[in-house]
């Protein structure tokens, strides 16, 4: 489907993951790009299929598409396919059209803990990936040099014809290209700050899946421990739930009873409606390559509590890395801190809602068309 009709650029983006964060970014550049943007997509569901098996029906829809409309200038296909395998299928219709890989995220350091290693298959795919495409574009600094710092001991593995030669090229053709986010929904005018405090306690806001990687368990026991000392606040569970028995939950809402103002996934207006009214969002994840549910809370004026690794240090400006990132060691002193003295936490983060600004889809997409037409030109 073309989402925006323009005499610019055309623009294909295959994503095989249209669910989500992933749907919000197609669907976004689409909306604010400049050039004319055709989505070929696939449902959200059964990663591991999209990953191993979705390139070859997605060079079926690739084709339909080129048959209605013609071969695009440039292709952008999100990595959580096999693009090496996509574009041997497209090999007679899409002949030099450049393509761009879209990392999200990434199966080589999906994990951040020190004993995972990789599955093999999922990570060579994306290895594959990057290495024929023309450009290879990550959402942000960390995930880009994460990647590219652990390819080399992982290919050193290989039993032998290793591909550590390509390195050097696929580094040089790595760029960081972060997520767009909307922000049209938000109401400068009005922010938790400019409210008076609940009489029960600031609005804690989790707004993430509830799945191990973002360590939901490290969070909800930290409140646990904090309201058995009497300390006052709300909780915003929010974030779906693909999980057939997520224990951590149903143990910490028992046990946090009416402190649990909203409770599972919300629809849109709803979500931003809460976003509006938090005081505070936390992570504690052990995998986060970007981290727009962050970045929309803290837009909206949220204070932060944010782990001091993964994506965060380069998602929050440097004058507030003291203020809102914590060691893991140091989380319920931070959080405490934060909830017992609101007014002081808002103020050490005066500003920050709205360098947000900075990843608004009107600032970020005309860095992607930059890269496009500059890559079509060549």
């Amino acid at each position: 489907m073309v989402i925006r009709p323009s005499a610019g650029l055309k623009v294909a983006v295959v994503e095989p993951w249209f669910s989500g964060s992933h749907r919000s970014w197609a669907e976004g550049f689409a909306a604010h790009s400049s050039c004319e943007v055709s989505l070929v997509t696939h449902e959200g569901r059964f990663w591991r299929w999209r990953l191993a098996g979705g390139s070859l029906t997605l060079a079926s829809e690739l084709a339909g598409h080129v048959e209605r409309h013609g071969t695009p200038d440039v292709v952008v296909v999100s990595a959580m396919v096999d693009i090496a395998a996509l574009l041997g299928f497209c090999r007679s219709f899409l002949h030099d059209t450049p393509v761009v890989a879209y990392f999200h995220e990434n199966q080589l350091t999906y994990r951040s803990d020190a004993a995972f290693r990789p599955p093999q298959a999922p990570a060579i795919t994306n290895w594959l990936s990057a290495a024929v495409a023309d450009e290879v574009w990550f959402n942000s600094s960390f995930h880009r040099d994460s990647f590219l710092g652990a390819l080399e001991g992982f290919l050193e593995e290989r039993p032998d014809n290793r591909h550590t030669f390509r390195l050097p090229e696929v580094m040089a053709k790595s760029h960081v290209q972060p997520v767009g986010v909307d922000f049209d929904w938000l109401d400068p005018l009005t922010r938790p700050g400019d409210l008076p405090l609940h009489p029960d306690g600031p609005l804690v806001v989790w707004n993430h899946r509830w799945d191990h990687d973002k360590n939901p368990k490290a969070f909800l026991d930290c409140l646990v421990g904090l309201a058995a000392e009497g300390v006052a606040f709300r909780v915003a569970l929010l974030g779906e739930n693909t999980r057939s028995d997520p224990q951590e939950f149903d143990r910490a809402i028992t046990a946090l009873g009416e402190r649990v103002v909203h409770l599972g996934h919300l629809d849109l207006r709803s979500y931003r409606s809460v976003l509006g009214e938090a005081d505070v969002v936390v992570s504690t994840a052990v995998q986060e390559f970007f981290g727009i549910s962050v970045v929309e809370a803290v837009a909206a004026g949220a204070v932060p509590v944010l782990p001091n690794r993964l994506s965060y240090p380069g998602l929050i400006d440097d004058t507030f890395h003291r203020s809102v990132l914590y060691e893991d060691a140091d989380f319920a002193q931070v959080l405490r801190s934060v909830l017992t003295d609101i007014g002081a936490a808002r103020r050490a983060v005066t500003g920050i809602a709205e360098l947000m600004q900075r990843y608004a889809w009107s600032r970020v997409a005309p860095g992607y068309d930059r890269r496009l037409h500059t890559l079509a030109s060549t």
